[in-house]
């Protein structure tokens, strides 16, 4: 079984050293002003690198189209003339609908197609991480040989049938999520403060949210956008996030505590009941991964970005503990501490308090709810460069600390996971 791998950015060399290692021929290709650099670095490691996606598809029985999901309608008409009879075809993009397109309007219609997405960056081992695999043209038998490739990986595999129920799951459990902790991101900058230096920032919940947000910025921009833009669903739902936390800052500025308190009970007894699973954290762990530098005296917050969330679930009527089967670190973060909150009664009357009442706050409330309008605005358009320059607006803002994000993040991850 030869494997080919299209697109020999990080994640498909990822996937082409874990394939080898399992004892697979891997092929791949680049751009051809890459040829040279990826030859020298991955020949000696036992992969194959050829000029272009025409040399890989022909020869490949299991063709991976790991390209980004802006670009796999081009790159799929590009080389699907040259696909390998019969061959299996899958893509790594974040985003199934427009690559399922790309495949059912180039690929020969002999081709099976069995398409996958890891739900991890590049940074981690595959193994033990969480790979979705979806069949969409496939008999039993190529379904079984393409599960069997798959597993190589050693990832805990979730099969789905159908790419549009990934897509719906991915909007909630990505691109929401990511737009939540951008938004927080925006506000800090916008604001011209570090949260780590302020003491409405100080408590274990606050640095759950600075660190995923430090994370989410130091990757590049493009994974982000094509997650919200691309996906039919990740707009809807976005629109909804806006829409909640509109609904709730009105009432905040307007002190309606007691219509205020109708809609945060409501969707905690919605999200929170009783039968389901809860995750638990930590508040201790929590607690030891500040980047501040003081000892700051906590101050209340409003917590009004967990306060939003919660409620668009509700609105939506969607149960997000059904999406951790397609859960990432930041979306099980975010879940975690969303329940950490709603299911402690005084923790929630102190949010509900100082959302209401606290002046001292209010300015920061504001910056977040002007933040989530300009993301949910450039998601709605469509507006994949605006979508670019806003995520690196906010990245250059907290540059000097995004290693120690990712690393503390890394840390935090494994600590509250175990």
């Amino acid at each position: 079984m030869q494997i080919g791998i299209i697109g020999l950015g990080d994640m498909g060399k990822l996937y082409a050293l874990s394939f080898v290692k399992a004892g697979y021929k891997v092929c791949g290709a680049d751009m051809p002003l890459r040829f040279t650099d990826l030859k020298n670095e991955l020949e000696p490691k036992g992969i194959e690198v050829l000029i272009d996606g025409h040399e890989v598809a022909r020869k490949s029985d299991f063709i991976i189209y790991c390209v980004e999901a802006e670009k796999i309608d081009e790159v799929v008409a590009t080389f699907a003339r040259s696909t390998k009879y019969g061959a299996i075809v899958s893509g790594q993009t974040s985003v199934k609908n427009p690559e399922i397109a790309a495949f059912e309007k180039h690929l020969p219609n002999d081709t099976q197609i069995v398409t996958c997405h890891s739900l991890h960056g590049p940074a981690f081992s595959p193994e033990g991480q969480t790979l979705v695999v979806v069949r969409h043209r496939a008999t039993d038998e190529v379904y079984a040989k393409a599960l069997e490739i798959y597993k190589a990986l050693k990832s805990n595999i979730i099969e789905m049938d159908d790419y549009r129920e990934h897509d719906r799951i991915v909007a909630d459990t990505q691109a929401v999520t990511h737009m939540g902790f951008e938004s927080m991101g925006s506000a800090w900058k916008n604001a011209g403060f570090f949260p780590w230096d302020n003491p409405a920032y100080a408590g274990g919940i606050d640095n759950v949210k600075i660190l995923t947000t430090l994370r989410i910025f130091s990757y590049k921009s493009h994974i982000y956008a094509g997650l919200a833009i691309l996906n039919p669903y990740a707009q809807k739902q976005v629109k909804y996030y806006a829409q909640a936390e509109s609904e709730l800052f009105k009432l905040m500025i307007c002190e309606n505590e007691a219509e205020f308190r109708e809609k945060i009970y409501a969707a905690r007894d919605f999200v929170f009941h009783e039968s389901r699973s809860l995750l638990l954290l930590d508040d201790n762990i929590m607690k030891e991964f500040s980047l501040s530098d003081a000892d700051h005296k906590q101050k209340p917050n409003s917590h009004l970005s967990l306060l939003s969330m919660v409620y668009a679930w509700y609105k939506m009527g969607v149960n997000p503990y059904d999406n951790l089967i397609c859960q990432t670190p930041p979306f099980k973060l975010r879940l975690g501490i969303a329940e950490y909150l709603f299911k402690n009664e005084e923790m929630l009357e102190e949010s509900i308090q100082t959302a209401l009442y606290d002046k001292s706050i209010r300015g920061d409330d504001l910056e977040f709810h002007t933040a989530v309008h300009e993301w949910a605005s450039i998601i709605g358009y469509g507006d994949l460069k605006g979508y670019k320059e806003h995520f690196e607006a906010a990245k250059s803002f907290f540059a000097n600390r995004l290693n120690d994000g990712r690393d503390l993040s890394a840390e935090m991850i494994k600590r509250l996971g175990k």
